[in-house]
């Protein structure tokens, strides 16, 4: 239970104001708020945590438990890189009207985000990474939920940068202290 509620909050927290949530609230805005759109967003999300949960108990499986610790160091590291660089929320200039496009190249967004990263990370660190697939698959669909809901307008509106700014150097601290812990250079 504690792997699903910190994987749905971390999730939910580091996707927002990411590429995917900018992306959804561009495509609810420019082809509307439809259902079609909404249920592939919730999908995406989804199948993304479940890939990067099971890559994540399967690479700890393989590795001893000090190298797992710096797998999940180096995980945090990434999640807190991509949350570092700025996102520029641009709209499509040619939206299709695909839902196989657009769940492909929301997947593909998705999977290489911060918030991916953390659940990559979880997984490898629990001993249920099922739940933390759950989690992160809630946490997830909530966010783009909320993209899709409040458009690019409403995005717009809320501090999303400096959220992200600071969230990644959260994961930057947590990053180097797991990495130091599996060095055995703190306790």
């Amino acid at each position: 239970m504690d792997g699903f509620l910190l994987a749905l909050l971390l999730v939910f927290v580091l996707a927002m104001g990411g590429r995917d949530q900018w992306l959804v609230a561009h495509w609810a805005d420019t082809l509307g708020q439809s259902a079609q759109l909404l249920v592939m967003a919730v999908v995406c999300a989804c199948l993304s945590a479940g890939i990067m949960a099971w890559i994540g108990a399967e690479f700890a499986a393989l590795l001893p438990r000090r190298a797992a610790q710096m797998l999940i160091a180096f995980a945090l590291l990434i999640a807190a890189a991509e949350l570092a660089f700025p996102v520029r929320p641009k709209a499509p200039r040619e939206p299709t009207r695909s839902l196989a496009a657009i769940g492909a190249v929301l997947l593909a967004r998705q999977i290489g985000d911060g918030a991916r990263f953390a659940v990559f990370a979880l997984a490898a660190w629990t001993t249920l990474p099922v739940t933390v697939g759950l989690g992160g698959a809630v946490g997830g669909a909530v966010a783009v939920g909320l993209g899709w809901a409040a458009g690019a307008a409403g995005l717009v509106r809320w501090p999303l940068p400096l959220l992200r700014r600071m969230l990644a150097a959260g994961l930057l601290v947590t990053g180097v202290f797991v990495g130091l812990n599996a060095r055995y250079a703190v306790y």
